[in-house]
């Protein structure tokens, strides 16, 4: 078995040092940095009249139990919930006894002033008996049902969590969230603090901490900041503070900036350049809308090729107001750094790269791949026009787990982002790391909190724009819409810049009803009020609180229920066509604005899926519970015309780690050494015979893992593992941890049994045995270059440093 270079731990830098990348055609080649970030520029010593004091806090929102008298009549109250016996103020904290593992102290405030506002943070302050967790959820609603909240443990309503340490010491928790909670949904907070019936209790006070209150405390600098769920890399400032940092200019430059702010005070943002003693305003603008970036580029052509100082201020009608200078970058136009990778093919690297990354996509339902139905024209027309993958395997199941793997190319073992709230340790070196150094810019435009913060899948991203920025009812699985709305607007500005563009979108998922007229492609609308009244009392009898939370219903389930499996997932198969072709369409859009910008030729396409969806195919719905073909097997296509051969097919097997070597080899960069995926350039040289071109040879094992789960975040069953390995037209199940009728191996003929439907282990003892020994390789290749965790890669980093990554959210 080929096995990839074992990684090298990480532990004196986090931040990715890459080579630089090649010139594009049509790109001037400049010995100036063609792109300098005035957040890597920016010191601390460079800010000059610090504001006295900062802007006025907003009022701290905080239950201090010895304040409060009662449960009824203050401000901010508390009540009993389930679970709780004998909840009372005493001795200046509110104790009591769990009766149940899902204990619930419910405590209300008026709703919080400012709407637009974001709870970063829940500081408790308590201590238990017994047990290991603590859970808060919130909620804006008028009323909350807390028996009903009581049998809803998923991390999707608890959003915040964290260990605990049981006994008698009273501790402070801190419970942070990532995934850009409104404010306003602190009108109800529900603590859960902890997970043992039996246990004694007592909580000191409880604190609601927002991101403008934390920003009234935080020393102006460099910092991971979002408005409206928009996040970049920032500066942090607040009037009437100045800072000055040197900077030299290419031959062609700009700046590529946004500014906003978090008050509704106005706030005047001024940037001048100081060239020979002498300085210049090239931009004033005062804001007054508060919680959105306004873009502001700034022509600097007039100074190229100088050594100049670039002056940010700000001025506003009181000290300490805060300003935000997003993702403040000198780039240079036409420019691109010299290569760093020897040329491996004939084609120029292309001057952008745009990795489409489709969730709950599978590759059997598209036309491109021979569904009867047209699903995805433009898709189709992008394989006519580029190279498709027959046979391209994820290495997880689920968003959280296959995400990243295919941004550092690394299994998910190796990677260790296994569970609901796991994040991508700091030490991983990211595909968006490798473009970010080499000067691209990088976005990031993230339909669920899996691809985002919650991850830490925005490190090397200058810009991410997660899923909460969708307002209103554009807040659904459906996304590619309003994503590609924007990503027009952007790459027009970009369009002279390398860029690195990551376009997750989320049309496929759950739920499967798409926009009109998508809805009614094939799905009936007579049949629609009956099939979601059925959707309305399976839902009744899902035992799995995660399954029942997205109406995910087994054969079993809709057997007990009363309704015939079959008609039931063929009116959900039907919306979730509809779906692809809702999607399909913006992704036309995507490449009609790169032909009308003139960035067809010069932009690298990879358009994939994170996983698959099963319709009862082995008796259940959703994915990320098992390794079957009908989850791991996803569609990928390349497209470049003029420099990725039109109309090829590839049918040797490939996974999704080979995505990064193979865009990073295209772009004439280095891979980094731990890439455990292999550049699938060698692929795409057409057949000498002028056919498509198929791939000869036994290729490289590819594996999907099913990973354990402990949280109610992730897919059921928790408790079953399994792995799975294809090659030489095998594919072998690894059953970790499985009931015990379950067979500990299962194995399928990978090439005429795609979605895993017949066991021929019993007839294939030896392929088993052969399979069964690669895998054993493959295991101790991977438990081999698991990533450290963050704990031990900041060992030998300065304070300084680390401030500065846990101001970026790389560490917590």
């Amino acid at each position: 078995m080929r096995q990839a270079r074992r990684r090298r731990p990480q532990t004196a830098r986090l931040i990715v040092l890459a080579a630089a990348s090649a010139v594009a055609a049509g790109c001037a080649r400049t010995s100036a940095p063609i792109t300098t970030r005035l957040v890597d520029a920016f010191r601390p010593e460079m800010v000059a009249g610090r504001a006295a004091a900062p802007a006025a806090a907003p009022a701290r929102m905080e239950w201090r139990f010895q304040d409060l008298a009662g449960a009824h009549g203050a401000a901010r109250a508390w009540e009993t919930g389930p679970g709780i016996t004998g909840l009372e103020v005493r001795e200046g904290g509110l104790q009591g006894r769990t009766t149940s593992a899902v204990p619930i102290v419910h405590l209300t405030q008026p709703p919080p002033a400012d709407g637009n506002d974001v709870l970063e943070q829940v500081e408790v302050r308590l201590r238990a008996s017994a047990g290991a967790n603590l859970h808060v959820a919130v909620s804006s609603q008028e009323r909350v049902d807390l028996e009903e909240l009581a049998r809803q443990t998923t991390p999707v309503i608890w959003t915040f969590s964290t260990p605990i340490i049981a006994g008698e010491e009273m501790r402070t928790y801190m419970l942070h969230n990532e995934r850009g909670i409104p404010l306003s949904r602190a009108r109800h907070v529900m603590v859960r603090p902890t997970d043992a019936a039996g246990a004694q209790f007592a909580i000191e006070s409880v604190r609601v901490v927002s991101r403008r209150e934390r920003l009234a405390a935080f020393a102006s600098g460099v910092a991971w900041q979002g408005l409206s769920e928009i996040y970049r890399e920032s500066i942090v400032a607040r009037a009437p503070e100045t800072i000055r940092i040197p900077v030299a200019l290419p031959d062609r430059p700009w700046l590529d900036l946004a500014v906003g702010t978090v008050e509704e005070v106005p706030v005047a943002f001024r940037v001048a350049v100081g060239d020979g003693g002498a300085e210049t305003t090239v931009l004033e603008r005062t804001v007054t809308t508060p919680h959105r970036w306004e873009a502001v580029p700034v022509d600097l052509r007039r100074y190229a090729g100088r050594s100049v100082t670039l002056t940010l201020s700000l001025t506003g009608e009181r000290p300490g107001l805060v300003g935000l200078w997003g993702a403040p970058v000198v780039r240079s136009l036409g420019a691109m750094p010299p290569p760093a990778a020897a040329a491996k093919t004939a084609a120029d690297p292309p001057q952008g790269i745009v990795l489409v990354w489709v969730d709950t996509l599978r590759r059997d339902h598209l036309d491109a791949y021979g569904y009867a139905r047209p699903t995805a024209p433009a898709v189709r027309q992008m394989a006519a026009e580029g190279t498709l993958f027959r046979d391209a395997v994820v290495q997880a199941t689920w968003t959280k787990v296959s995400t990243p793997s295919v941004l550092t190319s690394l299994y998910p073992t190796s990677h260790t982002v296994a569970d609901f709230s796991d994040r991508l340790p700091s030490a991983a070196v990211t595909l968006a790391d490798v473009y970010r150094q080499a000067g691209y810019a990088t976005l990031s435009m993230s339909s669920g909190p899996f691809t985002g913060r919650f991850t830490n899948l925005h490190k090397g991203f200058e810009e991410v724009q997660e899923n909460g920025s969708l307002k209103g009812e554009l807040r659904t699985s459906k996304t590619a819409r309003v994503f590609v709305d924007r990503l027009l607007p952007w790459l027009a500005a970009h369009r002279e810049v390398p860029f690195f563009v990551f376009l997750h979108v989320q049309d496929p998922h759950d739920p499967y009803r798409p926009y009109a007229p998508y809805d009614t492609l094939w799905a009936d609308r007579a049949g629609t009020e009956e099939h979601e009244r059925q959707s309305r009392e399976v839902r009744k009898v899902i035992a799995d609180p995660t399954m029942r939370t997205f109406v995910m219903p087994s054969r079993e389930d809709l057997v007990k229920a009363g309704f015939d499996p079959e008609a039931y997932v063929d009116y959900e198969r039907g919306w979730y066509d509809g779906a692809i072709r809702g999607m399909d369409v913006e992704i036309g859009r995507l490449f009609e604005g790169l032909r009308s910008l003139g960035l067809d030729r010069r932009t690298l396409v990879a358009c994939t899926a994170d996983h698959g969806e099963e319709f009862l195919e082995h008796g259940k719905m959703f994915h990320g519970h098992t390794t079957y073909g009908e989850l791991a097997n996803v569609p990928l296509v390349l497209w470049r015309p003029g420099s990725v051969t039109a109309g090829a097919v590839v049918d040797q097997t490939v996974q999704s780690i080979d995505l990064m070597p193979t865009l990073l080899e295209m772009s004439r960069l280095a891979v980094p050494k731990g890439a455990q995926g292999h550049s699938l350039v060698p692929l795409l040289t057409p057949a000498t015979s002028g056919g498509p071109a198929h791939a000869a040879g036994r290729g490289w094992p590819a594996i999907t893992e099913k990973l354990p789960t402990r949280e109610a975040g992730g897919p059921p069953p928790h408790d079953a593992a399994s792995v799975a390995i294809a090659l030489d037209g095998w594919k072998l199940v690894h059953n970790t941890k499985a009931p015990p009728a379950h067979p500990e191996f299962e194995l399928y003929d990978h090439a005429n049994d795609p979605l895993d439907r017949t066991d021929v282990a019993a007839a294939h003892p030896d392929v088993v045995q052969r399979l069964a020994h690669e895998l054993d390789a493959w295991r101790r290749m991977a438990e081999g270059a698991r990533l450290p965790p963050d704990s031990k890669s900041r060992e030998g980093l300065g304070r300084e440093e680390l401030e500065r990554l846990r101001a970026l959210g790389y560490i917590q």
